[in-house]
């Protein structure tokens, strides 16, 4: 009896110390946020703005991209585990929705063809890395022909030379949808694709004209007003197109001006904001990082926090217009950064 009485402590130690770790609130939080796009996915297997009343309603292939996208940045794929058939669905709307020239279309406009067609196809170079080898085949194919239509669409000569902007024909640029095709771009690039080195460095010069040397940040277009969201998509932009941009002396005063100056919650484009800026923090790392997790998770789980059905809505216009869907995927993709499992959220150490 003596000995049994020494031993049960040790088992009872044992069973202890094996034991998962207690999730941090802002895991919890993306639990219950893809909790909450599982059960509103629709039954073509896209997902839904809150359109304004000029705008039909349905299936988005944007919204659709970001929700899938969401998934697999908290290591849910194709093939395998609860949320497969969620993400293979949504894989499945936005190949649909592209056309036998490679454009993934708005279905209300072709206002912003090219920011859509940006992040269709940064989804697609996701997703092809993480998904079974059938699956993987035919993801690859149809960007293949989605990276045409991008490298089409960049601005060749001119002051915006290197960028791109909402029409594939076109003279002017705007660093919002530059950020989305060179991450288009780089996704692709690691997955095989063809990406002709001269067009990266056109587009690296672009984002360069856009940085502020007087304010430290980066702004919309040439000559404009520094914000927050284009300050992140400037940073992610430049780390992403090649070691030697790696913590530049523009990029270092670009991160100190995001820690003074955060994205806010009730202003536009706060969900944008905090996806590009916590990938751009996390790939300027150590303090930078460190410190802006901690905005990062003030800003989501506090000052704009999730509703009791898991998903995050918007303060802002934009926010607004897009619904939950939309706030709650980008919401995910900021929180999880850190997991690493998107290709795209890698870094150099």
């Amino acid at each position: 009896m003596r000995r049994l009485l020494l031993v049960l402590p040790l088992l009872c130690l044992a069973s202890s110390s094996s034991a998962a770790p207690p999730k941090e609130p802002f895991e919890e939080a993306v639990d219950r946020g893809l909790a909450y796009l599982a059960k509103t996915q629709a039954a073509d297997g896209s997902w839904a703005p809150e359109f304004a009343e000029n705008r039909p309603a349905g299936g988005h292939p944007v919204v659709t991209a970001l929700a899938v996208m969401a998934f697999l940045s908290a290591g849910h794929v194709a093939g395998e585990g609860p949320y497969a058939a969620h993400v293979e669905r949504g894989i499945r709307f936005v190949l649909k929705s592209q056309q036998a020239n490679g454009l993934f279309p708005k279905p209300d406009s072709g206002y912003t063809e090219v920011y859509s067609h940006g992040i269709c196809t940064l989804m697609l170079a996701e997703a092809a890395g993480m998904t079974d080898a059938k699956l993987s085949v035919e993801l690859k194919e149809r960007l293949e022909k989605a990276v045409k239509v991008t490298l089409k669409s960049q601005r060749e000569e001119g002051r915006d030379a290197g960028g791109w902007r909402y029409q594939v024909i076109g003279f002017d640029a705007d660093l919002s949808v530059t950020g989305w095709q060179l991450l288009a771009l780089r996704a692709a690039r690691d997955l095989g694709c063809d990406i002709p080195a001269e067009r990266i460095k056109l587009a690296v010069d672009y984002v360069k004209k856009c940085h502020d040397a007087k304010a430290g940040g980066f702004a919309y277009t040439i000559g404009g007003n520094v914000t927050p969201a284009c300050t992140g998509t400037g940073i992610l932009a430049l780390e992403l197109a090649g070691k030697e941009h790696h913590k530049s002396h523009e990029l270092l005063r670009s991160g100190a001006y995001l820690l003074q100056n955060p994205v806010e919650a009730a202003k536009p484009h706060f969900f944008y904001g905090v996806y590009y800026t916590s990938q751009a923090m996390f790939q300027l790392g150590d303090n930078y990082w460190l410190q802006y997790r901690k905005k990062l998770h003030d800003l989501l789980l506090s000052a704009n926090a999730p509703r009791a059905n898991g998903a995050w809505y918007g303060k802002g216009f934009d926010d607004q217009e897009y619904g939950p869907a939309y706030a709650t995927s980008m919401a995910i993709l900021a929180l999880t950064v850190e997991y690493r499992f998107l290709p795209v959220y890698q870094r150099e150490e």
